[in-house]
């Protein structure tokens, strides 16, 4: 068998027990090991949306995030029948009928039966017609359980694994360079756009730091980099504090901070200023604090990266005017960077793949979006970062998650 759907032989025989369930798939493990099985339990409990629920397939850890939602018991005929619909959808993206079910399906089953069945599914909320024809496609709803519970995830491709590493491994990249081909990568082999959050890289010397009074209580800090580049920025300084202080804050800083970028020095300086090996007296130090705090950045969604690569693939499978309007709306929420990275480093609370679907997250209420990521890690195992692949929710999500997990994982190697 290929993939999490369930396991089989001795290996499910063996198990004594169920350590979690997820939208009515119980998720077992023994060891290293562990994943789905295929068979739904007859009762569901509904789970705070807080939660998060994470499987372990192929071994990859698939970390979920849904909204609070409540899943009906399904049994065999039901099961196999959105089982094999939703993957039909994904594949082709149009509405799947019964005589295509019949085909596909691997038990006995005639039209007129797989419609009452679908039918069923639909009153669940699981499945929803688009327009009058017989098709059904699967509602976010579905798509959810199906991605925790029902999901067969495969192995990447041996071409598609080379891809990837070729294009990342040049030597003497910048890690921005080596971010830029990963997402490139991504987006060609997903043929959706790919994307990278990561920390502004701070690769400017500084040549010289002035601290300036500029009324009470406010002082301009004064940056100059060796390229010649000023930056200005006001900070709060202590009342009444003599011009004495602000020039022996600028001396200090300059002693230490130039011909060094502000991040290789930051944590050189802090521990001297915690230490009282700085020699400076309270108010000085505060102000040297200060002063490199609002020189590092400002923190959150503003001192991140945001790449995105392969945006027009995107409108590949544009053929009908809602579709055009529903890429309009994505490409907006793509312009929304800050609300696109803060969704993208919830991705860096969990070990593994993280996915969400749609109206799960309100950035993509409109555009029926999803977005597969995973966080990657320096050579210290910090996690720095997130990468992932964001197209629509009829993603071939069995193929996307490995390619992701295996490129954040190449990317924390070459970081190594």
């Amino acid at each position: 068998m290929q993939g999490g759907a369930g396991f089989q032989g001795d290996f499910a025989e063996g198990i004594d027990s169920a350590v979690g369930e997820a939208h009515g798939a119980v998720y077992l493990e023994e060891g290293n090991r562990g994943g789905y099985l295929a068979a739904l339990p007859e009762h569901v409990q509904s789970r705070g949306a807080s939660e998060e629920y994470r499987s372990y397939i192929k071994g990859l850890y698939l970390e979920s995030f849904p909204s609070r939602l409540t899943y009906p018991p399904l049994g065999e005929r039901p099961r196999e029948v959105f089982r094999h619909l939703v993957e039909a959808f994904l594949t082709s993206g149009e509405p799947v009928g019964s005589r295509t079910l019949s085909q596909r399906l691997p038990l006995t089953l005639s039209p007129a039966s797989i419609r009452n069945v679908m039918a069923d599914l639909e009153s669940m909320g699981l499945l929803y017609a688009p327009h009058t024809s017989a098709g059904r496609v699967p509602t976010e709803k579905g798509l959810r359980l199906f991605v925790d519970g029902l999901l067969e995830v495969g192995d990447l491709e041996p071409q598609e694994r080379g891809i990837i590493e070729a294009r990342m491994s040049g030597s003497g990249q910048r890690l921005e360079d080596v971010l830029t081909q990963a997402t490139t990568a991504l987006s060609g082999l997903s043929r959706c756009a790919g994307l990278v959050v990561t920390a502004k890289q701070e690769t400017a010397l500084l040549k010289h730091v002035e601290f300036v009074q500029v009324g009470p209580g406010k002082a301009l800090v004064i940056m100059v980099s060796g390229d010649g580049q000023v930056e200005n920025r006001i900070i709060d300084i202590p009342p009444g504090l003599p011009a004495s202080a602000l020039a022996e804050a600028s001396n200090y800083l300059n002693a230490r901070l130039t011909g060094r970028t502000i991040d290789a020095a930051r944590a050189e300086i802090l521990a001297e200023l915690e230490s009282e090996r700085a020699m400076l007296d309270s108010l000085t130090a505060k102000v040297v604090a200060e002063g490199l705090a609002t020189m590092a950045g400002p923190g959150g969604a503003d001192d991140k990266v945001l790449i995105v690569r392969g945006t027009a693939h995107l409108l590949d499978s544009v053929e009908a005017q809602a579709d055009i309007e529903r890429i309009r709306t994505l490409f907006d929420d793509i312009e929304r960077k800050a609300d696109l990275i803060r969704l993208l480093e919830l991705a860096k609370a969990g070990d593994g793949v993280s996915i969400f679907i749609g109206s799960e997250n309100r950035l993509f209420s409109l555009s029926g979006s999803s977005i597969v990521a995973a966080p990657y890690a320096n050579a210290a195992g910090k996690i720095v970062g997130v990468i992932g692949v964001l197209g629509p929710t009829r993603l071939n999500y069995g193929r996307i998650i490995p390619m992701v997990d295996h490129t954040a994982k190449v990317i924390g190697r070459l970081l190594g």
